[in-house]
């Protein structure tokens, strides 16, 4: 190995892909991340569901069925890894709020309820009971945020709608990060005579500053305020995508973005190294260890060809239903698509099973087999605890 050789290379800058890297950085690795661009947590509400199945998810993450991957993370490391998460992210400025053994539901865009564990500050008081007095204050022009269907669902609820001359969730969270703007709306809000109870108001609270500008407007006006996520992409996830980003290079970190694999580089069941798809000159990226982070399907982690699936780097062996008639449910809304428990088989270290051929290969996250994000609502939960969990695994490998 030379001088330029990672001790970590992670292939995937999701969630899991991220907090494995970041794992391995406090624990003084140095780590590279290679991705082909945004990931699809850019798409998420920002929320951490671990298990939506019930009120307390580690009483459901014990009842799935065997071949889950939180079947093979101790409880303990769970929450090691969560607590390591929600401490990553008040350092960089997004503090969360909730606790890991209790669930709490969420009003959404459309005014039904979503069950998630741990959330950003800014949705700290989300959680509204049906009779609960709430105004809505939305921004004229605004799509993908309905508030006459959070009213239906709502009954002491009011609404105010406010002129921020500009009309994307976008365009609104950048006019929040000017202190001017701030006063305006403080002021226009004061003068609408709100009842007394909770302010809902969109995703919109900035783009780098949420949690600072949260707390400013309820400071002006002295009320309790919550955002509620537009339909994606959703500014939360966004803020909590660059938030990891953010943190993975403040601990000096290595990122090759918008960068495919081209080939795999390996010596028997060792993988040497990787290059990149880079206009011009090949770019070559060295490791002592890597780890797959891909995601599934939408990410590209897997391919899904007319009657097999296919890991798309490095050719791995894929767990999927073998009838192909019965990958999908008759309604595409449906939970429990067959086609979800596709995915790459690993041991309890995260290693590939036996009959994957390399040795210094770490899975996570969405890509492992037999996860159904869908089916039981856990995807940044598991991507957490499963980054988390190869990154120890991996730490011990190149120690």
């Amino acid at each position: 190995m030379n001088k330029g050789t990672y001790d970590a290379v992670v292939i995937g800058g999701g969630m899991s892909g991220l907090t494995a890297a970041i794992t391995l950085c406090d624990a003084g690795k140095t780590v590279a991340v290679i991705s082909k661009g945004d990931p699809v947590c850019c798409l998420s509400t920002g929320c951490v569901d671990i298990l939506n199945s019930t009120d307390e998810p580690f009483d459901g993450i014990s009842s799935l069925p065997f071949g889950h991957p939180y079947g093979l993370v101790e409880q303990d490391l769970i929450i090691e890894a969560c607590e390591h998460f929600m401490e990553t992210a008040a350092r960089g400025s997004l503090p969360y709020a909730g606790s890991i053994h209790k669930n709490r539901h969420l009003i959404t865009p459309i005014g039904m309820k979503k069950t998630t564990c741990l959330v950003p500050k800014t949705m700290e008081h989300a959680n509204c009971d049906e009779n609960e007095g709430i105004h809505i204050v939305s921004f004229r022009g605004l799509k993908d945020f309905f508030p006459s269907y959070i009213m239906l669902q709502y009954s002491n609820t009011g609404c105010s709608i406010f002129d921020a001359s500009v009309s994307s969730t976008i365009g609104i969270a950048e006019r929040f990060e000017d202190e001017r703007f701030r006063e305006t709306f403080a002021d226009w809000l004061s003068r609408q005579h709100i009842p007394e109870g909770k302010i809902a108001i969109p995703a919109v609270l900035g783009i780098r500053s949420s949690f600072s500008i949260y707390k400013e407007l309820s400071q002006r006006t002295g009320r309790t305020f919550f955002e509620i996520p537009t339909l994606p992409p959703s500014l939360p996830g966004i803020r909590l995508f660059k938030c990891m980003k953010q943190a993975f290079l403040a601990r000096g970190g290595h990122l090759y973005w918008g960068s495919e694999i081209a080939s795999v580089e390996k010596l028997g069941a060792i993988i040497e190294g990787v290059t990149l798809k880079n206009p011009g000159r090949v770019g070559r990226v060295q490791g002592r260890a890597f780890i797959l982070a891909s995601g599934s399907f939408i990410s590209g982690g897997l391919f899904a060809r007319m009657d097999s699936v296919q890991e798309t780097v490095f050719g791995l062996p894929v767990y999927y239903p073998e009838n192909r008639s019965g990958w999908f449910k008759d309604s595409f809304f449906s939970r429990g698509h067959q086609i979800e428990k596709a995915g790459v088989e690993v041991d309890s270290s995260f290693r590939p099973l036996a009959d994957a051929p390399f040795k210094n290969l770490f899975i996570c996250g969405s890509i492992m087999a037999r996860s159904e994000v869908m089916k039981y609502g856990c995807g940044h939960g598991l991507a957490i605890a499963t980054g988390y969990a190869a990154a120890r695994s991996c730490e011990g490998f190149v120690r």
